[in-house]
């Protein structure tokens, strides 16, 4: 099913680095705003690692990356895809990323998980100009990485900003 990317960049001029995923799963399209499924492990780790309150509401997860100066995207403006399957993928239309990475200050790329760094380096890094990094990802589905695992591996950000 051909599904489409409802949703913009969050990111302001001072924003250092860039948070990329692959493609909003279907919680995350239905509630309108990235990583929307309950057990996805994005947000409580975001601020454990930068020692904030977990936030919940959208406006309240927002203040958070464009206070700690983050941006948030997903590589795919629009694919093929059966549910949210990343495996699923095909037919990609990658987002015009430098719009993001062009009018501010970031200087290093994060892809939260193989598929977003895959995509990345196939369809934005020419466009970007910026390296990746790829970080275990935080989706459920992804049981090998127990949170304090998934914190370790995603301490590298702070240093960036």
């Amino acid at each position: 099913m051909k599904a489409y990317h409802t949703f913009g960049p969050v990111y302001s001029p001072q924003s250092r680095i860039l948070i990329l995923g692959s493609f909003p799963s279907v919680k995350s399209r239905e509630q309108g705003f990235y990583y929307g499924h309950p057990q996805n492990r994005f947000w409580k780790l975001i601020a454990a690692l930068l020692g904030e309150s977990e936030p919940h509401s959208i406006e309240e997860k927002k203040a958070l990356l464009l206070r700690r100066h983050i941006a948030l995207w997903d590589v795919i403006e629009s694919c093929s895809i059966e549910g949210s399957s990343d495996q699923s993928i095909r037919d990609v239309v990658c987002n015009p990323l430098q719009q993001v990475t062009d009018c501010s200050q970031i200087r290093q790329v994060f892809a939260n998980g193989k598929k977003a760094f895959d995509l990345y380096e196939k369809y934005g890094k020419e466009k970007t100009g910026l390296p990746c990094q790829k970080l275990p990802s935080t989706s459920p589905a992804n049981a090998a990485y127990s949170m304090e695992k998934l914190r370790e591996a995603w301490s590298v950000i702070v240093e960036f900003l």
